[in-house]
């Protein structure tokens, strides 16, 4: 299930530097993208908490500008813009994020530039970076990639360290947008190739953290004779795109040395008329030996998916008790609304999955699979269903928003003609000149949950995760002759053919959805259980008249939770960066921002011993602390 390329692995198992701390203290740094390699998101941090996260007060900013120069207490400098998903790490007292077109080492105290190194060309992640500690003949160096470049800085200096790769850097052949997950000597990454049916395979790689060399290929098509090659019919296998490693981050068991990789739908997303079978490894889990790539096992979230509902960001890993029995577990969250609970060392659902029959679609050509996997618990963590009550109202919103909503049906083939069946409900098809008729779809391609991924609590069992409720609204109809693909969803949106989301602008309001709130919520479920703790829509519009703004918005971002009891988050589309009490739901603590905070926040602990609270907004690195 790997290609070739192991090289220098029994030197890597056997170095000492292995069991070296990334950080001299993990507890008070943010050393990874995600804290730690389990994905938790969780900070032992607790300075700032449920009593006094009410004080906080920006500390710094800093512009993630590719000309700044300056940056001040309480203000950043530069000119020019970018939209940046970046969560900044630090590390042994050091900050590095990346900027507009380059990657800087900040004091994390001030915001006071330590170094900056230019990325020229195109592709430079705006995500982040990953920080390997070094050995005895390599200094520590930082991680990024650039389109297809995987490039080595020494950490303390910020130039090129001519021992990884090519002078700094290693050619990956295929892109990877995202942050590097580095365990041990062994860099791994994902792939970006693009959304054509054929093209550059969506594998998982992994690198020599020391020399760059090429470690190991994890096939996410199956080739003849691997696992999973039986579950794609006929030769729709070869060449087949899609199918990829998209999601910001990867998550790794450091004590059974176990990596696990989402892997996306296939391509085309709407259409699998040339793709008849499951289609694994799509929108799966894939456990790995994280040193070899060797295949462990698998769970499939949706087979032959024709929404585009992939896992969208790796499990978080966490253990829960279960009837008094310990199992080393973790969350999977998917664009389909659904959480999965497994056992990270099997792959067996925790409280069970069970497969129930759903829509048969009847697009020709297209063979939908007649089952899928519903986990017992926990429910649906954002809408999977519509029904004609469920369109908003003036009541809900305004009478503007209302006869909007209902002009959008009536153009998609009004009331009874805008198709929901439940879960996985299958794009109708429509003949040409043929009437219209539509199915309207929950969750959308942007959610349920997206790449923000989610947040534990070891204290309470808790995962913590931002969903949204937007609909898809379409069909799919024949193609124009010269076209990739026979057939593939369309849609009226208003203004034509479309991607056609179940919404309509309103103004400087922005797109609001057509059915009634709420359209984004925080969820945290107790994972020793199963069951939904608490659950609150996360977001206002507060364009709607008082008492109807806790609508709760769409984002894609995800959130970081606290010993201090709290979950951060930014996210939602309504500007706001806000303190949720963990235990109860309770909002504590917001703040408006100048822009959308489209990134996970992260915590640290700086040599003055204070706590800071950081998250990029747009073009603005932001850190709080208290007075």
């Amino acid at each position: 299930m790997r290609i070739g390329c192991i090289l220098f692995l029994t030197t890597a198992l056997t170095s000492a530097v292995l069991h070296a701390q990334v950080s001299k203290d993990a507890g008070t740094d943010w050393p990874l993208y995600t804290h730690d390699l389990a994905g938790s998101h969780y900070s032992p941090l607790k300075q700032i908490n449920a009593t006094n996260v009410g004080k906080l007060a920006l500390a710094w900013s800093w512009k993630l500008q590719a000309d700044t120069v300056v940056s001040t207490a309480g203000r950043g400098g530069g000119r020019g813009g970018v939209n940046s998903e970046a969560t900044p790490i630090v590390v042994n007292g050091v900050m590095y994020v990346p900027a507009a077109n380059r990657i800087v080492a900040l004091e994390p105290e001030t915001g006071r530039e330590i170094w900056s190194y230019p990325v020229g060309g195109a592709g430079l992640s705006r995500r982040g970076v990953a920080y390997w500690p070094g050995d005895r003949t390599n200094p520590p160096r930082i991680i990024f990639t650039a389109g297809s470049k995987l490039i080595g800085l020494n950490a303390d200096s910020g130039k090129i360290d001519p021992g990884f790769g090519k002078e700094g850097q290693v050619e990956m052949t295929v892109a990877y947008s995202s942050v590097p997950t580095i365990f041990k000597n062994v860099v791994m990454v994902g792939a970006n190739p693009g959304g054509q049916p054929t093209g550059p395979p969506g594998d998982g790689r992994a690198f020599d953290a020391r020399t760059g060399a090429k470690l190991w290929d994890f096939h996410s098509v199956p080739q003849p004779g691997e696992v999973g090659h039986e579950s794609w019919e006929g030769d729709s296998w070869k060449g087949r795109s899609g199918t990829n490693v998209w999601g910001f981050y990867l998550t790794v068991d450091e004590e059974r040395g176990i990596a696990y990789l989402p892997v996306a739908s296939p391509a085309a997303n709407f259409y699998g008329g040339d793709r008849k079978g499951a289609n694994l490894f799509g929108n799966s889990i894939v456990a790995v030996d994280a040193v070899t790539g060797k295949y462990k096992w698998h769970f499939q979230t949706i087979h032959h998916d024709i929404w585009d509902a992939d896992p969208p960001a790796a499990p978080g890993l966490f253990d829960v008790t279960v009837n008094g029995k310990k199992i080393h577990a973790l969350a999977e969250v998917t664009k389909s609304g659904w959480m999965f609970i497994l056992d990270r060392v099997t792959g067996k659902p925790v409280f069970g999955v069970e497969e129930r029959a759903v829509p048969k679609s009847n697009v020709p050509g297209e063979e939908s699979w007649p089952t899928q996997p519903f986990p017992l618990k926990p429910p649906a963590l954002a809408r999977v269903s519509f029904k004609a009550d469920d369109l908003v109202t003036a009541g809900d919103t305004t009478a503007e928003h209302a006869q909007a909503c209902r002009e959008l049906v009536d153009k998609n083939g009004g009331v009874s003609g805008v198709l929901n069946a439940g879960p996985y409900t299958p794009w109708p098809f429509r003949v040409e000149g043929g009437p219209v008729k539509s199915a309207v779809v929950f969750p959308g391609g942007t959610g349920g949950g997206n790449w923000g991924g989610t947040a534990s609590d070891p204290a309470t069992g808790y995962v913590f995760v931002h969903t949204m409720d937007n609909g898809l609204l379409g069909w799919v109809e024949k193609t124009k002759e010269g076209s990739s693909l026979p057939y593939d969803k369309t849609s009226l949106d208003g203004s034509g053919p479309g991607r056609g989301n179940f919404e309509v602008r309103m103004g400087a309001g922005g797109a609001w959805p057509c059915q009634k709130p709420p359209w984004g919520r925080l969820s945290a479920v107790n994972a020793n259980t199963g069951d939904i703790a608490w659950q609150i829509p996360l977001g206002i519009t507060e364009q709607l008249p008082e008492g109807k703004q806790n609508t709760g918005r769409s984002g894609v971002a995800g959130p970081i939770a606290t010993a201090g009891g709290l979950v951060f988050i930014g996210a939602t589309s309504d500007n706001r960066f806000r303190a949720i009490d963990s235990k109860t739901g309770r909002e504590l603590w917001v703040t408006k921002l100048d822009r959308a905070a489209n990134a996970n926040p992260m915590t640290y602990r700086g040599k003055d011993g204070k706590q800071y609270v950081a998250v990029v907004a747009t073009d603005t690195l932001l850190v709080f602390a208290l007075p």
